[in-house]
């Protein structure tokens, strides 16, 4: 399986780890760490280096209760990352639900569009579709950042998820975009309750069962927080990690993260793990 981007057809026969850059001052964990144009190149490098497959670049906090960034701001913020981004040899994706953002990026030479909105912004699905070949995640998210923890879902979060996934793929593929540029992506903690989240991580498979591949954020989530007693967000390294391994288990693709390097280090162990278990297999099939 893979996907494919605007400059490169990315291999999902094994998982990719893609690297989080928020150039913004008010992230849930890491606001205000990158959020000059410099530090988030210099981010960006590290992130390289320790390993991540795809750079995610994001100029607006989607963290629940957080405010709409102006669109001449988000651009001033991404727009010169996004320019010196493109030329480090990997994948760039930028984190964005605005129509203007997504033209300004692609045009600039980005690959792909990460949009919690899933193109339901009006326009965006247009310039997805007339970019030609841009990848794209196509996120859930209940309600909006503002207000998504306040009102979150009511019952079983899969059926929705699922329902709704399949729904904004399809309106995709009618728009003219081809079924190798989507990725789909369940938006653990956007609007969920602490329950739906490890539902959705329990039942990841039937999500794969809509035909494409599936993108996991589960980075330093409230949830993490929830289960473990760990209130800082940027002490949640180690079950970050650990809900990165168990969606790969579940068939995940790419797995967003803060803490690359950790991530990377894990899934080395887990495709060693893999290569054992099949060549075991081979050989006892002959």
């Amino acid at each position: 399986m893979n996907w494919q981007t605007s400059r490169f057809l990315i291999d999902l026969a094994l998982p990719k780890v893609m690297g989080i850059v928020n150039v913004t001052p008010d992230s849930f964990s890491d606001g205000g760490a990158h959020d000059t144009p410099r530090e988030a190149l210099a981010h960006c490098e590290q992130l390289i280096a320790e390993g991540c497959d795809i750079l995610d670049i994001g100029g607006e906090s989607t963290r629940p209760g957080s405010p709409a960034v102006p669109l001449d701001e988000e651009l001033a913020r991404v727009m010169p990352v996004v320019r010196e981004a493109v030329k480090l040899g990997v994948p760039v994706s930028v984190d964005t639900y605005k129509p203007q953002v997504m033209r300004e990026v692609l045009d600039a030479g980005a690959d792909i569009v990460n949009d919690v909105w899933a193109l339901r912004q009006p326009g965006a699905r247009e310039v997805v579709a007339a970019h030609g070949t841009c990848g794209v995640c196509l996120m859930h998210m209940h309600r909006d950042p503002q207000t998504m923890q306040a009102d979150p879902m009511i019952g079983e979060a899969l059926p929705v998820v699922r329902e709704f996934l399949a729904a904004q793929a399809a309106a995709l593929r009618a728009a003219g975009v081809a079924a190798p540029r989507i990725v789909l992506d369940p938006g653990i903690g956007f609007g969920k309750t602490l329950a739906q989240n490890f539902e959705l991580l329990e039942h990841q498979p039937e999500l794969l069962a809509l035909g494409y591949p599936v993108l996991a954020g589960w980075s330093r989530k409230g949830s993490l927080g929830s289960v473990t007693g760990i209130k800082v967000a940027t002490d949640r390294m180690v079950p970050s990690v650990a809900a990165a391994l168990m969606a790969v288990e579940r068939g995940a693709r790419i797995v967003r993260v803060h803490d690359v390097k950790e991530t990377v280090a894990a899934l080395a162990v887990w495709r060693a793990a893999h290569a054992t278990t099949t060549t075991t297999t081979q050989q006892q099939g002959h």
